[in-house]
């Protein structure tokens, strides 16, 4: 098959012969492929033969958190998802073969939609289609945490039982794996933390990292698809919540341009009003929230870390990079002052 130049991180010969025995007539040839920008994490590629377009994703080049980054993990998520009220993109396979492109992959289909990251892309709309959009982002978390797990196949998806505790326990695992400097005040924020530490919690399909840049938005302003499952699991739905939440603050608090300040867009519903629409579509008791918001701010703080590592290292592809040691500083003050409230 005759390919054309490849970006870092994806050996498009090697895909595309994988693809052409495992999805006869997906593509055709020559293909060609391009980095999509926007991503820290996981690598994304866009992968087309000039009339079909499917997307291509891979784990970060270089050093790996353990159980981060689970190709399998998001493709089956996602294939679950299929027909419920939570859209999701078509996938068509998956690769556990680390000798096509260096790593595991998986392949799906290319949605219509944008990204909303920045408050000026918003600002473009106005403000009623910004509230439409959030409050469509809020809607579509209450139909994930409505889904039964087991009536699509997700039964053993997790373990919602000690989830949190498992959650706080492997975050402190994943920082000490990423530790290159000293970050103030991020190990008390884990005794906090531990010392909070709910006695129960809900267990639902939860995402990970919930936020509007991880969904496309089409021209109507309807989501059509939900992105980015790498740390989907079963456990407590909270986390989801208090993840937007804290995504939110950081942009208030001037700490959230190396992700997203979409929040900032004049008509994007406060805090108090995301809580309220949640509260209200999943009848859930949304106590504790000091807590849930104060894990997501460590959590963040944590994935931050590991990315600053390995672009200090010269692992990461594309930009975007700058700030992110600053950044991480940010997020602890953030989840020490939720932790105190």
């Amino acid at each position: 098959m005759t390919t054309r130049e490849t970006p870092d991180g994806l050996d498009l010969d090697a895909v595309g012969a994988w693809l052409a025995r495992e999805t006869p007539g997906l593509l055709g040839e020559p293909l060609t492929a391009s980095l999509i920008t926007g991503g820290k994490s996981n690598l994304t590629y866009r992968v087309t033969d000039g009339s079909t377009e499917v997307v291509v994703r891979r784990p970060p080049l270089g050093h790996v958190l353990a159980t981060a980054h689970d190709m399998g993990r998001e493709y089956r998520v996602m294939a679950a998802l299929a027909g419920t009220a939570v859209p999701v993109p078509v996938v068509h396979a998956h690769c556990d073969d680390t000798d096509v492109t260096g790593a595991p992959f998986y392949v799906m289909a290319s949605v219509p939609g944008t990204p909303y990251s920045r408050a000026s892309q918003l600002t473009e709309l106005g403000p009623e289609r910004t509230r439409a959009i959030a409050d469509r982002l809020v809607d579509t978390l209450v139909d994930l945490h409505a889904v039964d797990p087991a009536s699509v196949g997700l039964a053993d998806f997790g373990r919602p039982d000690g989830y949190l505790e498992r959650q706080l326990r492997r975050w402190r695992k994943q920082l000490d794996s990423s530790r290159s400097r000293e970050i103030s005040g991020i190990d008390e924020l884990a005794t906090q933390l531990e010392r909070q530490l709910p006695t129960h919690s809900a267990g639902t399909i939860v995402h990970g990292d919930y936020r509007l840049d991880n969904a496309l938005v089409d021209a109507d302003d309807r989501i059509t698809a939900v992105l980015d499952w790498e740390m989907s699991t079963l456990g407590d739905p909270l986390t989801d919540v208090a993840l937007m939440l804290a995504y939110q603050q950081m942009s208030a608090s001037g700490g959230g341009a190396v992700v997203t300040d979409a929040p900032l867009a004049a008509g994007y519903p406060s805090p108090e009003d995301v809580l309220q629409r949640y509260a209200a579509g999943s009848g859930r008791d949304l106590g504790a929230m000091g807590f849930h918001i104060g894990l997501a701010f460590f959590k963040l703080a944590v994935i931050l870390e590991g990315i600053y590592f390995r672009h200090s290292q010269g692992q990461t592809v594309g930009g975007g990079f700058d700030g992110l040691g600053d950044a991480v500083a940010v997020l602890v003050a953030e989840g020490l002052e939720a932790t105190r409230v």
